[in-house]
């Protein structure tokens, strides 16, 4: 088997890309692989074959430590029979995706499609690590939701429900890739890119992302599930308000009563007013005692 070239590009010029392959992609292809990294977003996995060559573009997902999100580092192949280019784009934090498996294995008598089925399955793996860190962020927030202030919790559910739905779009665009290749619905005209052997490992590829996408969705309930308990948590929170204001109405409530019904005009001489006194602060006090006492015993107080 002829050893197969491999050349690494980082963040390239158009003139650049059509200079190490030959022939070179269509314009639009080269516009593509030459554009630079849009911050913020994820890349959009994708696989186009072009006669000649076949073009990748990959989102590798790193989990930035300490935070509740990810970068996504873009990694784009070009692949014929005989060369594989690899082209990484700067990620925001000044970061390449790794091409590790393909260094070490380039050069060691094997094909353009066993290195393009390694990088594809370098970024499969690393949505099933970025799940690690997705469940540990979830297990995190669930753990110290009670001392939390209200503004944090919700900016933290917010950025991992994000986050979840960015890893889940890429997942299943990078899971298209490898099922289209399963089905053998890519070729480069001629050449065969991707014989039955480098299929079946595709296969296992294929299933690797079936297992992230399904582990995102169950990440995604657990996310809901701690959203679901701080909001029964607020409502609780606000029963207790509604309930302890009540209960301060109901006290005041009957004082009112007595006194509005008394008016408090007592008589001019020291025994009515003596006397009309005290029994409008004694039932005062004792409707006071007996709604404590009642509410203590139904545990509102």
């Amino acid at each position: 088997m002829a050893v197969v070239e491999w050349t690494d590009l980082v963040d390239p010029t158009a003139e650049q890309i059509a200079g190490a392959i030959s022939p070179p992609p269509p314009p639009d292809a080269v516009e593509l692989l030459s554009a630079a990294a849009d911050e913020g977003r994820a890349p959009s996995p994708l696989l186009q074959g072009h006669g000649h060559c076949v073009l990748a573009v990959l989102a590798y997902p790193v989990a930035v430590p300490g935070q509740d999100r990810a970068d996504y580092l873009e990694l784009d192949l070009v692949a014929t029979p005989q060369k594989v280019v690899t082209i990484r784009k700067t990620g925001a934090t000044g970061t390449l995706a790794p091409v590790d498996s393909i260094a070490a294995r380039a050069g060691a008598g094997i094909s353009s499609g066993e290195l393009f089925h390694a990088a594809v399955d370098d970024a499969a793996d690393a949505f099933l690590e970025l799940l690690d860190g997705l469940y540990e962020a979830i297990d995190d927030l669930e753990g110290e939701i009670e001392e939390l202030t209200g503004p944090d919790v919700r900016r933290r559910l917010s950025l991992l429900r994000n986050e979840l739905l960015r890893a889940r779009r890429a997942s299943s665009a990078t899971r298209s890739i490898a099922r289209r290749i399963v089905d053998g619905r890519i070729d480069i005209g001629e050449s065969e890119l991707f014989p039955r052997e480098i299929e079946v490992r595709f296969v296992d590829t294929y299933e690797t992302l079936v297992r992230a996408t399904e582990e995102l969705d169950v990440a995604r309930d657990l996310l809901g599930g701690v959203r679901d308990y701080y909001q029964a948590k607020i409502a609780e929170q606000q029963n207790e308000v509604a309930k302890t204001l009540t209960v301060i109405a109901s006290l005041v409530l009957v004082p009112s009563l007595i006194v509005g019904f008394y008016g408090q005009n007592f008589a001019g001489h020291f025994g009515d007013w003596y006397w009309s006194f005290g029994v409008s602060l004694g039932l005062i006090v004792a409707t006071t005692v007996v709604q404590l006492v009642l509410f203590r015993w139904r545990r509102w107080l």
